[in-house]
């Protein structure tokens, strides 16, 4: 059986979705980031990059979140959570899942954990005041370019929705007010009434 390794709110929380849009059987294993958990032996056993998402599966295990969605969106082809019949489009989707990954966390980040980056106590200050503009800037390129509509890649849902969805959520917490995307907003309600979001979430609060 599958088993994710997460955090509430973290990016995780997009294969967490999509592991319920699959209908795969996976077990949850919260990690106790308060604890500091992620820097255990123990942990780093499992995940020696010391951070979520992880999923354990029959071959071994994967990290990175854009490799988590592939594997499920391609070991659960009867969902339908990715093309898998269309290279292109395939490249096209991870495109999309690489830029959330690669800049648009990234950007959150440097508001988020300044000290990765700089010692200095300053230009950690200077980190958390650039973040949120980088961070709005990356949803104004998915906004206006990135975006296809009604889902990221059109009329077809796939693994890039939950992540989308995941990333959007963090817009709030960089002060940036949802409602100047459209698109992204529309699909952010979209989102909330798929029942795999709401079954994800209420999972983690619980």
């Amino acid at each position: 059986m599958l088993k994710l390794f997460y955090v509430p709110g973290s990016c995780a929380r997009a294969s967490h979705i999509a592991l319920r849009e699959a209908g795969a059987e996976f077990e949850l294993r919260l990690v106790d980031f308060a604890a500091a958990e992620q820097r255990t032996q123990a942990y780093h056993s499992v995940n020696p990059k010391g951070r979520v998402p992880v999923l354990q599966t029959p071959a071994g295990v994967l990290t990175e979140t854009p490799a988590i969605l592939a594997f499920i969106a391609q070991t659960h082809p009867e969902a339908g959570l990715a093309p898998l019949h269309d290279p292109f489009a395939f490249a096209q989707m991870q495109a999309f899942n690489n830029y959330l990954c690669a800049t648009a966390h990234v950007a959150h980040a440097h508001g988020r954990r300044p000290e990765r980056w700089a010692d200095d106590e300053q230009a950690q200050v200077e980190l958390r005041m650039k973040a949120p503009g980088r961070f709005a800037e990356c949803f104004e390129l998915i906004e206006s370019r990135l975006f296809v509509g009604p889902w990221v890649m059109g009329e077809r849902y796939s693994v890039a929705d939950p992540y989308l969805f995941t990333i959007t959520q963090w817009l709030r917490i960089n002060g940036i007010d949802r409602a100047g995307f459209s698109k992204v907003s529309e699909h952010y309600a979209r989102m909330r009434e798929r029942p795999a979001v709401q079954q994800t979430l209420e999972a983690e609060q619980a």
